[in-house]
Parts: structure tokens; C-alpha cells; sequence
């Protein structure tokens, strides 16, 4: 492939809800091209953009691949997001470097929930968008009807729609486009026009003047000219197109068939002449050595690189996918790597087409580009010059709340299963995982079951770790609600040497800290030289908890009496004495078990409000209060942990999809006891059962 500077290059994300064919207008636009021969097929596995072999099972797009399209002289880097919820981290770093986005809408579905979540984040990034009315060859294909959910969403939110195009029939009878610019009909692939037929004349001619006027808004001296004269030339029109959409004054509508490939080609000479290159992006504000600067796509401002996304194959190795916001990349040369404080070393680089990967001498500044066998680079990482170090701004990820605990399925896998862990949540910023100390479980967390199914599957074939999901357990707590006492004699003789130690302790309630312990023996009765034995002994047991099996927390003990034997007391004795005693103190100190309550707050359309709070009060919430804003509810409640274990799956079949929630611990409740009767039997009968 041949190298392209920056006002050649255009960088625009597909982004819609699923199934309404972005990865089908990734091949349409490659195939029109002539860059491949055949039109692969998603049902089928051929296509260029979904490639893993797990996309091909599901039949849907899981990762963003690159699709880079020469036309016109121009590079269109295209950007493919899936549209599955569950992977949204991948849409994210998707926009994260692109300039503009094609917003895909089916025929026949309109608006749906993918459709709102990948507005709101091309909103985040600022990003200039088109409408594209898709699959307009469906049997049910209305585009009047997609258009006015387009229209009333659009109006929801304040902002506008203008057509760009008008389908030049719909379902079967689907031929082509009528292009409102240059106000000729495309049939077919488009490669040729013709006059747009009579019984469309007038509808094209009235949507054509909104056009001309929308235009002429964009910029004062048209808009002076139009009133002169009631008319615009072609390259006018552009021109203030051109403006209104970066400035997104209003977001062009156009219409496509990826699958017949009608409309395709006019789609990709709107990216030309409409999308921004980089070097008209607004500038991109990087951390400097001495603040703040502001980086313009231009070979020659200082390297500044963002690692996007980063991939590990058993056959291929490590592959690092960039984009170079400031400066030029060439192949064998070396980079510093800000984030991480080391150099590292380029050698061949590559631009990516689906899995294929195209060797280039150099990238230039706006360019998306691939390096293999980078060591220590992960995603969201900048690599720049080491004389002059930057650091990109890393989006904000949704956080992860679906939780699972992963188990190894043998022994072999044991032994890899936190590196395989590591190198997927270095891969995937919408990934996470840490080890619950009160369950002892290893916790993976993601966006919903599929995003966890989907990692535990790329563990499996490019890792070689073998990965079980299991429930995650409550962390529960472990305290006591009052003053106990208990002393307990250790005595053992074996012919021999023999064991003796004897304790007394009072324990209570600690809320200055976890633990603390006083040494209140007068006279001598045990020696101070044991402390260290009972110190651990008590220890240990507040680790493995009395009551469920979980960590105790918050209490205090004070040694106040004892017996020591001189000849069989030693620090062992004294450990197994310390512990027992500690255990019946505990029973006669009000034991209870706590548990985790988190601050979760829900954020649904107005209408699921109502359902949204009846449900979360039957999960023993406690509604706090509401805020309101653009149509949204966000609910702020504090629900108990054990309630929320699978609320991502819930939430989505209470509002369709459209509420979201955050959640972040608070602090430690005590256990209704109805409750912590059935954890402590459950707690019982899993003892029984391991032994």
C-alpha cells in the first residue's frame, strides 16, 4: 500500500446498534474499490473485517478491525465497532481515533438502542457524523418511517437532519440513490448517473432548496450570495456542507444497500469531500514536561503516538495498533513509550486490512498504523520522542460490573491463569480482575455474559489457559456486637515433652481500626516472651472467620490472665490455646456477619423510572434521591451487594437495553439475620461437603 499524508487521509468509525451491516459496508466499500474480488458475506464468515474465528461462530462483530479504502487518491481508514452492547469499550477506543463516524440506521428498525449508546459517545469525542439509512433493500424497508425516528431523536436532543440523499425506491424495487448535490440518479454500484426520473423531480427539487439553504447557513458570504441569487454551484454546496457538519450545525442523511452495494460509492466521495482529514480535526491537547500543549496533525510537530488497541496471537505474537496524532513513525526506528518510561524499538510497521497487515516504509502524521512485538506497550499507552516526552489523554471506559470468579481447569493452567488475566485486561480497558481476599476467589470483570464468554474464549485459543467460571461469593464480613470473655487450657501429653498453655481473653467491638490487642497479665502469670504465639494464633483465626467462614474484622482483645507449665509451655501451645479461646469469646461476644452495601446509581429513560425504583427496592434498596436531565432518571440508591450480582442483565430487560448504572462500595452493614442463617448453613454445608 502506498503512503498518504495527511490531508489525504480520512479516519471515520462504523458505529450503530448490531445487525444494522456495518461490517457489510466495510466489505461493500473494499469490494467497489476493487480491493478485493469477491463480496464476502457475514452469515457465511468471509468477510474481511470480522476474522476471528469467534466472530465467525457468533455471527457478529466483536472486536474493531481496520479497513483501510483507496479512493479518490485518499485513504479512508474505516474503523468497524461491533454493535453488541457487551462490547462497547471497543467502540469507544474506536472513536477515540477517528475524525468523524457514520452512524448506521436500519431500514426498518429505525432508532434502536445501539443507535442512542453510539450517539452519546461520538457526542463525548465531538465527533462530526452522517445518518446512513441502511439495508434499504430489506422487505420491510420504509426509509419515511427510519428517517422520522432519526428526526424525533435528533430533536430530542436539539440538533438537526438534513438529507443528502433520497432513496430512489425501497425494498425490492431498490435501485439506487438520488444525489441532492450534483441532483442526478446512481443506480446500481453508481459508477455512472442518469437523470433522476420524473415521478421524483419535485421531492428531489424541494429537499435539494432545504439542502442549498442548510448549506448557505454554514458560512456568511453564501449565505449572501443565496439571497442574491437563489442559487449555489455544486462546490458550494460542499463547501458550506462542509462547515455546517464539522461545526455539526446539522448531520447529513444518506442512503445504502451495502449488501446489493448501491449507494456505496457515493457514500465514500461524501467521506472525501465532507469528513474532516486529521489536519482539519481540532488540535488534540497533550501532557507536556511543562503543561498542557496543543498537537495539530503535522509531520512536523513533535511524535505523538496513542496506542488504541493491542491484540496477542499464538501464531502472529503481539500486535500494537496506533494512530499518530503529531509527527512521523519509519520503519526501523526506536520510539519511548511515556507512559511505561521505556524506549522501545520499531521494526517493520504495517497497515492493517482485517487480519492482513501491508508493510509501509512510514506512516504519516493523522495515519492509523500496526507494529508487532512491542514488549512492554498496552493499550491506551503514548509513545513519543524521548527529547520531547507527551502523554495522549486515555477516554474514560465504562466500569466493569458484571463480575464472575474464574477457576483453572488444570493444574497447568494454574500456574499461567494471572498472566492470561493480565494480558486481557491490557488488552480490553473494559476488562478487570483482583483477588477477593475475604472469598479467596479469583473475580474477572466485564460489561455482560458474552464480553466474559468472549474473554475467557481468547484465553483459551491465543493464551492456551484454560479458564472456569464459577458464581462469585458476597466478601461478607465477620464482627461481634458486644463484650465477651472465654479462657481455654491447651494440654497434651505425648510420653514425651508434653503441651501446656492456658488463655484468658475479654474481646469488643474495635471501630478505631481491625485489630488491636493489650497485654493486661499482672503478676507474671504467663510470660510477655508468648505474645508473639497468642498475637498470631488469634490472628489466624480472624482470617478464616468463626461463624461463615469469612474474615473478622474490628475487634479488640485484651490478655488478661493464663498458666504456663515450665517445662511443657512453648509458643505452639500457646497459638492452639490463643485460638480456641478466641473462638468461644466470639460465640459470647454477639457474632454477626456483614455485608457490602454499594452506592449504585441508575440512569434510565423517564418511562422505566417507576419499574427501575420498584426493583431495586425489592433488592432491600434504599432509594436516595433523583436527578433529571435531557429525558434521562438517574436513580441514586444504596442496595447490598448480594442484591446487584447480576443487575447488568436485569436492567437491560427492564428498559430494553437503554439503562446504564454505576456501583462503588460504601461501606459495611450487619446481615439481616433470616438471611445470615441461610449464608451461615450454606457456609456449613459446603464445609461438609469438601470434607
Amino acid at each position: 500500500m502506498k503512503e498518504y499524508t495527511t490531508e489525504f487521509i480520512r479516519n471515520v468509525a462504523l458505529v450503530s446498534h448490531g445487525g444494522a451491516g456495518k461490517t457489510m459496508m466495510a466489505e461493500a466499500f473494499l469490494h467497489v474499490t476493487g480491493a478485493t474480488t469477491r463480496l464476502g458475506k457475514v452469515e457465511e464468515g468471509t468477510t474481511v473485517s470480522d476474522y476471528d474465528e469467534e466472530e465467525i461462530r457468533r455471527k457478529i462483530s466483536l472486536y474493531t478491525s481496520v479497513i483501510p479504502v483507496e479512493y479518490r487518491d485518499h485513504k479512508i481508514n474505516v474503523l468497524d465497532a461491533p454493535g453488541y452492547t457487551d462490547f462497547v469499550g471497543e467502540v469507544i477506543s474506536a472513536l477515540r481515533v477517528s475524525d468523524g463516524a457514520l452512524v448506521l440506521v436500519d431500514s426498518v428498525a429505525g432508532v434502536e438502542v445501539g443507535t442512542e449508546v453510539a450517539w452519546n459517545y461520538c457526542e463525548k469525542f465531538n465527533l462530526p457524523r452522517f445518518v446512513v439509512i441502511s439495508k434499504m433493500d430489506r422487505d420491510n424497508a420504509n426509509f419515511a418511517t427510519a428517517y422520522a425516528s432519526v428526526e424525533e431523536f435528533a430533536k430530542s436532543r436539539g440538533q438537526r437532519l438534513i438529507k443528502v440523499q433520497l432513496p430512489w425506491g425501497e425494498k425490492k424495487d431498490f435501485k439506487g440513490v438520488i444525489d441532492l448535490i450534483s441532483m442526478k440518479a446512481y443506480p446500481g454500484d453508481g459508477k455512472t448517473a442518469e437523470d433522476i426520473p420524473a415521478e421524483l423531480q419535485a421531492e428531489a427539487e424541494a429537499a435539494r432548496t432545504e439542502l442549498i439553504e442548510a448549506a448557505a447557513e454554514g458560512d456568511d458570504t453564501l449565505l449572501e450570495k443565496y439571497l442574491e441569487s437563489g442559487e449555489l454551484s455544486d462546490e458550494e454546496i460542499l463547501q458550506g456542507l462542509r462547515k455546517a457538519i464539522w461545526e455539526q450545525v446539522f448531520f447529513p442523511v444518506f442512503v445504502a444497500a451495502a449488501g446489493e452495494e448501491k449507494g456505496v460509492l457515493r457514500l465514500l466521495d461524501a467521506i472525501v469531500d465532507l469528513m474532516p482529514s486529521p489536519a482539519d480535526a481540532p488540535p488534540v491537547v497533550a501532557q507536556g514536561a511543562s503543561g498542557e500543549e496543543e498537537l495539530t496533525a503535522s509531520d512536523g510537530g513533535p511524535l505523538a503516538a496513542y496506542v488504541w488497541k493491542t491484540t496477542a496471537d499464538p501464531f502472529v505474537g503481539k500486535q500494537t495498533y496506533f494512530r499518530i496524532y503529531s509527527g512521523s513513525i519509519t520503519a526501523d526506528s526506536r520510539v519511548w513509550n511515556q507512559t511505561k518510561g521505556t524506549e522501545e524499538r520499531f521494526g517493520s510497521i504495517y497497515v492493517p486490512r482485517g487480519k492482513e497487515q501491508l508493510q509501509v516504509k512510514a506512516l504519516h502524521a493523522g495515519d492509523i498504523g500496526s507494529v508487532p512485538k512491542l514488549t512492554q506497550t498496552a493499550t491506551g499507552d503514548t509513545l513519543c520522542d524521548k527529547s520531547h516526552p507527551l502523554t495522549l489523554p486515555v477516554p474514560e471506559y465504562p466500569t466493569a460490573l458484571y463480575r464472575v470468579a474464574v477457576v483453572p481447569e488444570t493444574q497447568a493452567d494454574a500456574a499461567k491463569i494471572t498472566s492470561a488475566l493480565s494480558r486481557l485486561c491490557e488488552e480490553d480497558m473494559t476488562l478487570s480482575w483482583h483477588q477477593e481476599a475475604a472469598t479467596g476467589q479469583t473475580i474477572l470483570q466485564g460489561m455482560g455474559d458474552q464480553h466474559i464468554d468472549a474473554a475467557v474464549h481468547r484465553a483459551r485459543t491465543k493464551l492456551q489457559v484454560g479458564i472456569r467460571l464459577e458464581e462469585p461469593k458476597v466478601p461478607y464480613r465477620e464482627g461481634i456486637t458486644k463484650k465477651g470473655t472465654a479462657m481455654y487450657r491447651h494440654k497434651k501429653q505425648t510420653g514425651g515433652a508434653g503441651q501446656f498453655a492456658e488463655v484468658h481473653m475479654t474481646i469488643e467491638p474495635y471501630e478505631e481500626g481491625d485489630f488491636d490487642m493489650t497485654w493486661d497479665v499482672f503478676g507474671g502469670a504467663i510470660s510477655q516472651s508468648f505474645e508473639p504465639a497468642i498475637r498470631k494464633g488469634i490472628q489466624n483465626v480472624m482470617k478464616e472467620g468463626v461463624i461463615a467462614g469469612y474474615p473478622m474484622h474490628n475487634v479488640k482483645v485484651s490478655i488478661f490472665d493464663g498458666k504456663e507449665h515450665p517445662v511443657d509451655s512453648k509458643p505452639v501451645a500457646f497459638e492452639i490455646a490463643a485460638r480456641e479461646a478466641f473462638k468461644l469469646a466470639v460465640k459470647n461476644a454477639g457474632p454477626v456477619l456483614f455485608e457490602p452495601i454499594m452506592n449504585v446509581r441508575v440512569t434510565v429513560p423517564e418511562e422505566n423510572m417507576g419499574d427501575v425504583m420498584g426493583d431495586l427496592n425489592s433488592r432491600r434498596g434504599r432509594v436516595m434521591g433523583t436527578e433529571s436531565e435531557r429525558g434521562q432518571t438517574t436513580v441514586i440508591a444504596q442496595v447490598p451487594l448480594a442484591e446487584m450480582m447480576r443487575y447488568t442483565s436485569q436492567l437491560r430487560s427492564l428498559t430494553g437495553g437503554r439503562g446504564i448504572f454505576t456501583m462503588e462500595f460504601d461501606h459495611y452493614e450487619i446481615v439481616p439475620q433470616h438471611l445470615a442463617d441461610e449464608i451461615i448453613a450454606a457456609r456449613q454445608k459446603e464445609k461438609e461437603e469438601k470434607e
